[in-house]
């Protein structure tokens, strides 16, 4: 058996290596729960041997904005596959749709059939070749572009989120804690997410299981405030309860 220091040195390898691993894909390499990982990534993150992000960790010398993106587009990217081509059975013709920045609701844009007839609206101009392949109409929001995510956010951007009414929205997040709170780690782009939340009849989140547990800088909501989330996984048991007026579909990755 391993010792503590031998397990934390096999996961800087390990990070190292593969350019960015989650906690899941760690704790699968090493046969250990996530939360020993995530003490692991907390340790190794102080003593500048990995970058923990939200819901994993990168190596500490390939840190750069744009590859940092590129990495997340990638990761899990097969369990990002398996939550869209469930959330997209949610949309219904004629709806009015908005898309929320991140990589599972750009997957989510790709299981979007080519004969749907929506108007979608979304603050991501990345998602826009795959939004624009369906027959329906695509608005963008307008807004201040933020490289680190390729979202627009600003007042422009809340502005036309306060003005719209939606029947759906599409929500990614990079925190479920412990108390159902939903968190991002930008403020802007939480109060986007909120805006978008309230002025949507029906909230979708969509997102991987090694978000709960996660916490980010600004809090943008709670479990409650959404209808239904999609997930990769079995809902851990201690959030279980959380979803008492919520719906979740689990384990859509087989």
């Amino acid at each position: 058996m391993s010792t503590p220091e031998q397990r934390r040195r096999s996961v800087t390898e390990l990070v190292t290596k593969h350019g960015g691993l989650s906690v899941e894909e760690l704790a699968g390499h090493l046969d250990v729960s996530p939360s020993t990982i995530r003490r692991d990534l907390s340790d190794l993150d102080e003593r500048n041997l990995v970058e923990r992000t939200h819901g994993g960790a990168v190596p500490v010398t390939n840190v750069g904005v744009e590859r940092a993106f590129d990495r997340r587009l990638v990761q899990n990217l097969d369990r990002k596959q398996a939550i869209a081509e469930r959330a997209v059975e949610e949309i219904h013709e004629g709806q009015v749709v908005f898309f929320d920045a991140g990589t599972t609701t750009m997957q989510v844009a790709k299981e979007i059939p080519d004969d749907s007839s929506t108007i979608i609206v979304t603050n991501a101009p990345l998602l826009l070749p795959e939004l624009s392949k369906a027959d329906g109409t695509v608005q963008l929001t307008g807004g201040e572009y933020r490289s680190e995510t390729k979202a627009l956010i600003g007042p422009t951007t809340e502005d036309y989120i306060r003005n719209s009414s939606f029947d759906l929205a599409f929500i990614g997040v990079n925190g479920i804690e412990p108390t159902g709170a939903l968190s991002a780690p930008n403020e802007s782009e939480a109060k986007i997410k909120q805006l978008a939340v309230e002025h949507a009849a029906r909230t979708v989140v969509v997102t991987t299981t090694d978000k709960f547990g996660e916490q980010s800088f600004r809090r943008f909501g709670t479990i409650d405030d959404i209808d239904l989330l999609v997930t990769d996984g079995r809902v851990p048991d201690d959030y279980r309860d959380l979803f008492d007026d919520t719906e979740f579909v689990e384990d859509v990755f087989r």
